[in-house]
């Protein structure tokens, strides 16, 4: 891996920033950006930030996130999500380093799985999958679990049984292993 320093450049954030908001900006060497296959036309990235690191990577359509998880042997699995018969999101989540990449086929934010979030986390996806599933604190859930064949509260089991339907809608989720 190939190691630099650098320093943040430092400018007052303008428009509508509060007063006092400040702008951080890191210039990156162009070798680097030509490895990356980023150019002037191609120069769209993803920043991921672990509460230590930020991760800079070129942005990856769905099938080429697909497709490098696959080559990785990772455990990927795709959840569509309807309303009725209608489809109105896809999830492609990888549960090895627990990434994800979800793509909307509907306008209607509301039947969408992460509502106007274009790029969720891996804790908005969790949050998602605990939102179909009946609470974990309900009266009775260990005699409902064994009914449905689960052995403990996992959300992801228990959509594979139920399909995340509520009595409340009309959504439900399919899971397919990749």
């Amino acid at each position: 891996m190939e190691h630099r320093t650098g320093k943040a450049i430092v400018s007052s954030a303008g428009g509508t920033a509060a007063a006092g908001s400040k702008t951080y900006k890191v210039s990156i060497p162009s070798l680097w950006i030509k490895k990356m296959g980023l150019n002037e036309n191609k120069r769209n990235i993803e920043l991921m930030f672990d509460g230590n690191c930020i991760y800079i990577t070129a942005e990856k359509s769905i099938t080429e996130f697909v497709s490098e998880k696959k080559t990785m042997g990772h455990n990927l699995k795709k959840l569509s999500f309807y309303n009725d018969k209608e489809l109105c999101t896809v999830i492609y989540a990888d549960f090895t380093d627990k990434t994800l990449k979800a793509e909307n086929h509907t306008e209607d934010i509301v039947n969408t799985a992460f509502g106007n979030n274009t790029i969720p986390t891996w804790e908005d996806f969790v949050n998602f999958l605990e939102e179909r599933c009946i609470p974990r604190e309900r009266s009775g859930i260990r005699e409902y679990l064994e009914t449905i064949g689960v052995a403990e509260y996992n959300p992801l089991e228990i959509i594979q049984k139920t399909k995340g339907k509520m009595a409340e809608d009309r959504q439900w989720i399919e899971i397919e292993k990749i």
